[in-house]
């Protein structure tokens, strides 16, 4: 572990950076499987409140059945309802995808819009989805804040607030634009691996030194032995 007392705040992040990409790399993984950019926007919308794992078993058949968004833009409410049931909430988001792929089919000749301020225009779709998209499909610069990235970033320092609109403008003033795609696909690898919710793995993690809470857990711990 590398001497980290003194940092300044961009050479902490820069830090924080570095052993990322060292521990998780920096290839661009997506969990959500997908063979275009609205299978991805339908795969993301689905996967509110859901696993990805969960996700990845129930589109093959959506899309088998549908393969384009005009083809589920006109598909009937309950049909679409059975297909996805097992993600949870699926009347809100069946009303949703098809919602969706109507307005890409009918407005914009069934391409998927790239631009964030059209995105998130569309049906069931914020800035969290559209950022997904911008980021694992066109490769545009962009931050996406779920439950993860919102709770680790936290309590790495980054941010200070619960609302992922703020949360990441906090993220996109302090991380490097190259890091930004980068970020959701590690911190979603390191709140799995090492720092889940419920008992994150403190001593086994390689950004200890590095995290805010960990230091204040520290602090705490120390001040009761007093």
């Amino acid at each position: 572990m590398e001497h980290t007392r003194g940092l300044t705040t961009k050479e902490r992040i820069q830090e924080i950076c570095k052993r990322l990409n060292e521990y998780y790399s920096e290839e661009l993984v997506c969990y959500l499987h997908h063979m275009d950019a609205w299978q991805l926007l339908v795969a993301t919308i689905l996967s509110a409140q859901c696993t990805d794992a969960r996700v990845n078993m129930v589109t093959p058949a959506l899309f088998e059945r549908y393969p384009n968004p005009e083809a589920l833009g006109n598909a009937g409410l309950s049909d679409v309802e059975e297909l996805i049931h097992s993600t949870g909430f699926y009347h809100h988001k069946a009303k949703n995808i098809i919602a969706c792929s109507k307005v890409i089919a009918e407005q914009y000749g069934g391409v998927v819009p790239s631009d964030i301020e059209t995105l998130v225009t569309l049906p069931g779709v914020g800035r969290k989805t559209a950022n997904v998209i911008r980021g694992n499909i066109f490769l545009e610069p962009s931050i996406v804040v779920d439950t993860h990235v919102k709770r680790i970033s936290k309590k790495l320092g980054l941010t200070k607030s619960d609302d992922p609109v703020q949360v990441e403008r906090d993220l996109m003033k302090c991380l490097p634009k190259e890091q930004w795609i980068l970020w959701n696909i590690q911190i979603i690898a390191h709140g799995r691996s090492i720092c889940p919710a419920r008992n994150p793995h403190c001593g086994e993690c390689f950004l200890k030194d590095l995290c805010k809470a960990c230091k204040d857990t520290g602090k705490e711990q120390k001040s009761k032995k007093k």
